[in-house]
């Protein structure tokens, strides 16, 4: 029996364009070589929304078990020599903290890390059709950070379907789902490498790396952080290494049963093998009782349940001391992982450390409501500002929300009044708004900004970002998170202290230094205010059991805390 529709939190109707973006392996004629390449069929998509889709939400739960587990068992397979597969999609980030800031993407794929088939027995388990379903949807997203001391591990769960920018706009698109970042810039630089006549395992591997660079800029621009290392698991895994540690007990509020998911848990604690964690962690409805009304932000808390249940059974049992055991979990990593190459063994092992009892919270970032977007497809509204300051006021307690008095993404400094000392900084108008530009020079000389020229760009365009010269790299990055969390980058045709802001008609982040000349820019027709000077306010996190039979309002900024057994909706 297949999906059924509900609660804004489906599938896109198929496009072109969408279609464009399933990732499949087929003959290609050019090598003779089984070759991965993307689907053009809209039908092809079509039918694969008939099938049963176990694949396309157990990818909401998997990540963060492989996640786990590859952080528990790390020096294991680090001695093993396992062959993980690593990417350079982002090495070129330098952090310029000690903290552990990393992304967690969940494929909504049929295929391994290399594009291949599964085995046809693993698509029999899973009902999710075969290597031609799917695509490169980052269906899981979850940032986790992890100060240097180690004192508290924060995991933040991003609903799929949340509305933002895309930097770059790749594929000629500036905005949607957080999830499809990674499928249309790795469909942009598929068509890039067609026109050159690359195809086959690397220009499969060099597409995949652009999606992950994309989905890694996407996310810090709407978090307003800075993510140094990333892992990336296909949707096998879960079901993979749900059989090497079954059973696991989990806890339900109420009794519940789905037809869909085939879920049928009784109220309070019970132990589930792998096939009834497949369906504890995808179901969206109960087919008994309407009153259980399940949305993705649900899904979200089944999930970090699951892995709180995991962690309880890793820590009471000699699983990650067992070598067979051990050996199945690094042969699920090695097909179904891919890790950042710059993610070291001993930031690993300080993860695995902080993944234990109270020093572990988990939140579901809320959001605003349930809408449609101009193409017709359900998303889910949100308020960037608001996700900002959560985040910033649960990575900072005790100190503002705002941008210019927490601690910078990066977590090694506060915007000083004078951070911008030693830069000229200019601003491109590339927004259409007529004195924005001067406006935004006007108030960054307040943080010792150098005030340079404010010009208007040719083009009108969706994107902003900022650039700067080989002096001033600190100063940038700075002012990159204090706008927004825009995407900061090198230019070597810039002098060494120039910083130049390119505006564009997304741009959302006025500084909070004088928020008097930020309301005038916007009463004169430039972007809204900062979120230090919007009248939006930081929700606290209530916990993941709370509202009863209907659960937390997707709202509500929910919380789960390690050391236990959580009982969700």
């Amino acid at each position: 029996m297949s999906e059924e529709p509900q609660g804004g939190h489906v599938d896109d109707p198929s496009s072109a364009s969408r279609a464009r973006r399933a990732a499949r392996a087929a003959d290609d004629p050019g090598d003779g070589a089984n070759t991965p390449r993307y689907a053009d069929s809209a039908a092809k998509r079509r039918r694969g929304r008939l099938r049963p889709r176990w694949g396309r939400i157990a990818a909401l739960a998997m990540a963060l078990v492989l996640f786990v587990v590859v952080a528990a068992a790390g020096i294991y397979i680090w001695r093993a020599n396992a062959g993980i597969k690593r990417s350079g999609a982002i090495a070129d980030k330098t952090s310029q903290s000690s903290d552990l800031d990393l992304l967690v993407m969940g494929l909504d794929s049929r295929v391994d890390v290399n594009g291949n088939a599964l085995p046809s027995d693993i698509y029999d388990a899973l009902h999710s059709g075969d290597a031609s379903d799917g695509g490169l949807n980052s269906n899981v997203l979850m940032y986790v950070h992890v100060p240097a001391d180690g004192s508290q591990a924060s995991v933040f769960a991003i609903p799929r379907d949340d509305y933002v920018d895309f930097p770059g706009c790749p594929d000629g698109v500036c905005k949607g789902k957080i999830k499809e970042a990674y499928g249309y810039a790795a469909d942009a630089k598929t068509q890039e490498l067609d026109k050159q006549g690359k195809t086959g395992q690397d220009a499969y591997q060099q597409a995949r790396d652009a999606g992950r660079a994309a989905e890694v800029r996407t996310v810090e621009q709407f978090l307003g952080v800075e993510i140094d290392h990333f892992i990336e698991v296909t949707m096998v895994a879960f079901f993979q290494i749900a059989q090497v540690v079954q059973p696991i007990t989990v806890c339900v509020n109420e009794k519940t049963v789905d037809t869909y998911s085939g879920a049928d848990f009784k109220a309070g604690e019970q132990d589930i093998n792998a096939e009834q964690a497949m369906a504890f962690v995808r179901q969206r409805r109960d087919t008994d009782n309407p009153d259980l009304a399940f949305t993705d932000l649900d899904r979200s808390r089944r999930q970090q349940a699951f892995i709180a249940s995991l962690l309880v059974k890793l820590k009471k049992t000699n699983l990650l001391t067992n070598p067979g055991q051990l050996d199945k979990l690094v042969q699920v990593a090695q097909q179904n992982t891919v890790l950042d190459k710059n993610l070291k063994i001993s930031q690993l092992t300080s993860l695995a450390t902080s993944l234990e009892g109270s020093k572990l919270n988990f939140y579901t970032l809320p959001v605003e409501s349930f809408g449609t977007a101009d193409d017709g497809a359900a998303i889910n509204v949100v308020d960037k500002a608001k996700i900002q300051g959560i985040v910033r006021s649960i990575l900072h307690p005790g100190q503002s929300a705002s941008p210019s008095a927490s601690a910078s993404a990066s977590g090694s400094a506060s915007y000083s009044p004078t951070y911008g000392m030693g830069a000229t900084v200019s601003v491109m108008n590339e927004s259409g708004v007529t004195g924005a530009a001067a406006s935004l020079v006007g108030q960054l000389t307040g943080f010792g900004f150098t005030a340079g020229q404010a010009t208007n760009g040719a083009d009108i365009l969706q994107e902003s970002s900022v650039s700067y010269g080989s002096a001033v790299a600190g100063q940038a990055k700075q002012l990159a998170q204090q706008l927004g969390g825009l995407s900061a980058n090198a230019d070597s045709t810039l002098g060494a202290n120039a910083v130049v802001v390119h505006m564009g008609t997304g741009f959302t982040g006025w500084p909070s230094a004088s928020p008097s000349a930020a309301s005038s820019a916007a009463s004169t027709g430039g972007s809204s205010v900062s979120p230090s000077a919007s009248s939006t306010a930081i929700p606290s996190a209530v916990d993941a059991n709370s509202g009863g039979q209907s659960g937390p309002e997707p709202s509500q900024l929910t919380q789960i805390s390690g050391g236990g057994i959580p009982c969700v909706k």
